[in-house]
C-alpha cells in the first residue's frame, strides 16, 4: 500500500507541473515566419540569409514561447536549432548541419515592429569554437 501511494505521488508530481503549465494561454506575440536577414560575421564579413521560426505551441504559454529555428545562408548551408522567448526577446541555439566545422553558437535577439508595420529583429551571436571563437550581428525583416 505504501509503495503504491509513493508511486502515485511520484507520477502525480511529474505530471501536475506540466498540467499547470499547459493551462496557461499563450499571450505573447507569435514571431513565426520567414525573415530576410543581413549580417556581419567576425570572420566571414557581410552575409545574407533567411531565418525561419516555427512556434511550438505545446511548449509556449503566457509570455513564454518556444520555436524551431533555421537559418539558411547561401554557400554556407543550413543552421538548425531552437529558440526560447520571453516577450520580445528571443534566445537561440544554432548549428551548421555539418558538425565537423564546429560552426555553432548562441544568439540573443530583440524583436520590434518597424515604421512600415513589419516585424523585425536585431540579433547578436557568439560562437565559442568556430575558427577559435567568433561573434556577429544580424538584422532581419519578416516577409
Amino acid at each position: 500500500m505504501r509503495s503504491t501511494m509513493l508511486a502515485m505521488l511520484l507520477v502525480f508530481s511529474a505530471i501536475f507541473p506540466r498540467l499547470l503549465h499547459a493551462a496557461d494561454e499563450f499571450t505573447a506575440t507569435d514571431y513565426s515566419g520567414v525573415y530576410d536577414c543581413k549580417g556581419v560575421d567576425g570572420h566571414e564579413g557581410e552575409y545574407a540569409g533567411t531565418v525561419t521560426l516555427s512556434i511550438r505551441p505545446a511548449y509556449s504559454s503566457g509570455n513564454y514561447a518556444s520555436y524551431d529555428f533555421k537559418l539558411e545562408v547561401p554557400e554556407y548551408g543550413a543552421y538548425l536549432g531552437h529558440a526560447a522567448g520571453n516577450g520580445n526577446h528571443l534566445a537561440m541555439h544554432f548549428a551548421l548541419t555539418d558538425p565537423a566545422s564546429r560552426d555553432f553558437g548562441t544568439g540573443i535577439a530583440k524583436f520590434r515592429t518597424d515604421a512600415q508595420g513589419r516585424q523585425t529583429f536585431h540579433k547578436f551571436y557568439f560562437q565559442p569554437e568556430y575558427k577559435g571563437g567568433n561573434s556577429g550581428i544580424e538584422d532581419c525583416v519578416k516577409r
